[in-house]
This record gives structure tokens, sequence and C-alpha cells, in this order.
């Protein structure tokens, strides 16, 4: 009987997951290094980099750690300049293009920009790929 009574009641209360908010700021422009991916919000699904795009423009862009493959988390290889993913072998470039591996496209980008303090923000309830010419909306990157 009390197993009836708490199974009616646990029904009564739905799951709640907590997630992350789905903007956060990544912090200052001039706190990011050229060349270096920022991995202190892997936790909550993104890299922050500061490159050189193909045009040869500075920019700073957010990558999803997302594989494309079968959504894995790759890792930052600092000394190979390069993401691994250690499930399938996936490889991408600092920019996110793969290039080694079964995954079929490159790493999305979120949605980011610069508020007029000079503080990055990241919103990751928008993406972008490069596939379909996403990267060159003006809202995945940040030019500097």
């Amino acid at each position: 009987m009390l197993g009836l009574t708490l199974g009616t009641v646990r029904f009564m209360f739905p799951n709640v997951l907590s997630e992350p908010p789905s903007t956060f700021k990544a912090g200052d422009t001039s706190s990011f290094e050229e060349n270096k991916v920022d991995d202190k919000f892997k936790e909550i699904g993104a890299w922050v980099i500061r490159a050189k795009d193909e045009r040869g423009r500075d920019i700073i862009y957010a990558l999803s750690t997302t594989c494309t493959h079968l959504g894995c988390t790759p890792n930052w290889l600092e000394s190979e300049k390069k993401f691994k993913c250690p499930c399938h072998g996936s490889g991408f470039k600092i920019s996110g293009v793969n290039f080694e591996g079964p995954a079929p496209r490159p790493l999305e980008r979120y949605a980011i920009k610069k508020n007029d303090d000079g503080q990055i923000i990241v919103d990751k309830s928008r993406k972008f790929q490069k596939e379909i010419g996403q990267w060159d909306d003006p809202d995945s990157y940040v030019l500097l």
C-alpha cells in the first residue's frame, strides 16, 4: 500500500532537467590569444577561439563541442593543433573544418557578438553550418 501511495505522489511531480543557459558571457575580447582554443566553456558545450579566417581576418568564434559524426565530444590537442574525437577518430582543424575520420561535416558555430563594454556573448540557441554557407553570416563571428 505504501509503495502505491508513494508511486502516486511521485507521479504528481514532473521530471525536471536543469540545463545550462543557452547564452553566456565568454569574457573580454582582449582575453583571447590568437590561435588558441579557450576550453573553459567545454563543459557547457562550447569552445571560444580567436584565429584568422579564410580571408585572413582576425576573428573570434564559438564552436560546438559536439562531433558531427555521432555526437561525441572531441578534445583539443594543443600539440597537434586539432580537435580529435575519441570515439571514432574524427579530426577537425582549429577552424572546425573536418579533415580526417568519419565526421561528414565541420563542427557547428554558435551565434556570437560583442557588447558595448567589449564582452563576448555566445548564444548556443543559434547554430551556423559551414557547408550551407552560414559561416559567412556576421552573427557567426566577431571581427576584431
